[in-house]
Formats: C-alpha cells, sequence, structure tokens
C-alpha cells in the first residue's frame, strides 16, 4: 500500500519515476486506488477468498518491495492469490463472476462476502484439478469474454449466468479442447 501522495502528475517531456520495486522473478499484477477504509477481497487459486480493510495492508515507500501475501492471509501449501477486488459498499444490485480454468463460470451476489472469517471462506467449489482464474464484479448490463490458451473465445451476456448461493459450482462456460484452459 503506497499513499496516492507520493505520486505527483508530470507535464510534456517527463521522464517518469520507479513505480513500484520487484523481486527476481516478479511483477506487478493489479493496480488500483482505494480508500483505507475499503475492503480487498483476495479470492485464491482454490476457490477460497480472503477479506482485509485497505488499511490492515502494511504502508510502504514508493520503491519499497512489499510484503509478501503470505504474512497477510493464511494460505494453504500452494494456495496463490488469482484475484483481487476492491469493495466499497456491498450492494444487493452488484454481483462477482467468477471464471475457472476448466470453463467454469459462477455469478454470486456481492453481498454473500460481507462477513468473512479471518482463514477465509469457500467463495466456489472447484472440481478436483481445477483452479480459480478470474474474479470480477458484475452489473446486469455487462457482457463477459472468455479466452482460452489455444485462441478460443466465447462472449456471452451475464445474465446468461444463473445467480447461485456462495459454497456452489457453477455452470459451464466455455467448451473446451483436450488439452486447452481458461486465460
Amino acid at each position: 500500500r503506497v499513499a496516492l501522495s507520493v505520486y505527483r502528475e508530470q507535464r510534456r517531456g517527463g521522464r517518469g519515476v520507479m513505480g513500484a520495486a520487484t523481486r527476481e522473478e516478479d511483477f506487478v499484477n493489479t493496480l488500483f486506488v482505494a480508500k483505507t477504509h475499503d475492503t480487498l477481497l483476495f479470492f485464491t487459486t482454490l476457490g477460497r477468498v480472503f477479506a482485509k480493510r485497505a488499511f490492515e495492508v502494511p504502508e510502504a515507500a514508493r520503491t519499497a518491495t512489499g510484503k509478501a501475501i503470505v504474512n497477510l492471509l493464511e494460505l494453504q501449501e500452494g494456495e496463490k492469490v488469482a484475484a483481487m477486488m476492491r469493495v466499497r459498499k456491498f450492494s444487493s444490485d452488484r454481483c462477482i463472476l467468477f471464471a475457472t480454468e476448466r470453463g467454469t463460470v459462477k455469478q454470486t451476489f456481492l453481498t454473500h462476502y460481507r462477513n468473512i472469517r479471518r482463514n477465509g471462506l469457500i467463495a466456489i467449489n472447484l472440481e478436483e484439478g481445477d483452479h480459480l482464474v478470474q474474479v470480477c464484479q458484475t452489473r446486469i448490463d455487462d457482457h463477459v469474454m472468455l479466452a482460452t490458451a489455444k485462441g478460443q473465445t466465447i462472449r456471452f451476456d451475464v445474465l446468461q449466468v444463473r445467480t447461485t448461493g456462495r459454497d456452489s459450482t457453477g455452470v459451464r462456460g466455455i467448451q473446451l479442447e483436450p488439452g486447452d484452459r481458461v486465460v
């Protein structure tokens, strides 16, 4: 977490500054602006969700490498964070859409994730060998696009995915060829 005041606007001819320092074989995946009382939801590859308030993430300098996520969340062996989102208000008109590596999609109301225990909650039931790839907030008029490693895509209206409970599995979002996976 870095204070927004650390970054300043540059005019024409600006040379830029280092936005974040990373360790070897590491990279910045997600960057967003949040208020200190916003809730951050962390979705893992094993289908669990963790919640932290933004002020609970340690603040660091702009060029600091930061703290490993395993020091903030109680992750299991081999579990990684697949997606992260900022939630300002848990409104009943917002949903969360999940996509897994084997093409399963699931939509759940955002309000189901209002009270999350310290050791996390099951956000989606995954089949054996499946992993969560991406999670995003949706509205009624949104469209979803899934893409696979072999270049296949599908686009559909978010209303075609039935809204289910928090611990359900979901429905098929895309038919995969052998050896393919959703990316």
